[in-house]
């Protein structure tokens, strides 16, 4: 069979509902889980070299990608805050600013324009060589999905080591216990903080966007409005 980019996202979507499945199944379970963690985030940079080294790239593929990079994410956060090692607010963020970014690429692409803002000519979403940056560059997607492996990665050695009745290191000191949960509490919120600072140029622009287009189309109907009103005027005047 012959493996495209968009064979590896499904297997990369597939690999991670399996990482989650496993946690909270045991300590084993756990480990297990945390290294099928980091095969799905390797799974992420593999089909992104596919597509460029084989030419494969699409817009089509584009869209599954940031797609399933949004059921990764939000799946990882969403049972790590059920079973409360993390804040509600934390998956609900990652939603709503993935909801927006993806409403405005949405818009973008059917403007024309690149869905991941690549390039700098008329069909670059991002104008600005700092949203280029944030969003474009391979050092800030390859930092974005590190800092990801490694946030749920860090939960994960929590839960097996630290957690339920057979965990690997037994009972923890209360401080030991506190100083884990806080340094996990430090970097979700981080790798939280990195996914709303690249999602703002998006933002930025996609405002800009809307409030280009909004202009025009009040115009047209103020205009609709003013001509059936002077033909209602003018009509009364004939009558």
């Amino acid at each position: 069979m012959q493996w495209t980019p968009n064979k590896v996202t499904f297997l990369r979507v597939v690999v991670g509902f399996a990482a989650v499945c496993l946690f909270g199944r045991g300590a084993w379970a756990n480990l297990a889980a945390v290294g099928l963690t980091v095969a799905a985030i390797a799974l992420d940079a593999l089909d992104g070299h596919l597509a460029r080294k084989k030419k494969m790239a699409t817009p089509v593929g584009a869209q599954l990608d940031i797609l399933g990079d949004r059921v990764i994410e939000n799946v990882y956060f969403t049972y790590f805050a059920v079973v409360g090692m993390v804040s509600l607010w934390l998956p609900v963020l990652f939603f709503a600013r993935g909801a927006a970014t993806d409403f405005l690429r949405g818009l973008a692409m059917k403007a024309g324009h690149s869905p991941m803002g690549a390039g700098w000519g008329a069909n670059a979403m991002l104008r600005t060589w700092w949203g280029q940056a944030l969003v474009a560059s391979r050092w800030s997607r390859g930092l974005y999905a590190a800092m990801k492996c490694l946030c749920f990665c860090y939960l994960g050695l929590e839960l097996a080591l630290t957690r339920g009745p057979v965990a690997l290191v037994g009972e923890l000191a209360t401080d030991v216990h506190g100083m884990i949960h806080a340094g996990a509490q430090v970097l979700t919120w981080m790798t939280a903080a990195f996914c709303l600072l690249r999602g703002l140029p998006v933002l930025v622009e996609g405002w800009k966007y809307i409030a280009g287009n909004a202009g025009p189309a009040r115009g047209i109907k103020g205009a609709t409005h003013n001509s059936i009103r002077d033909a209602k005027t003018a009509a009364q005047e004939a009558a």
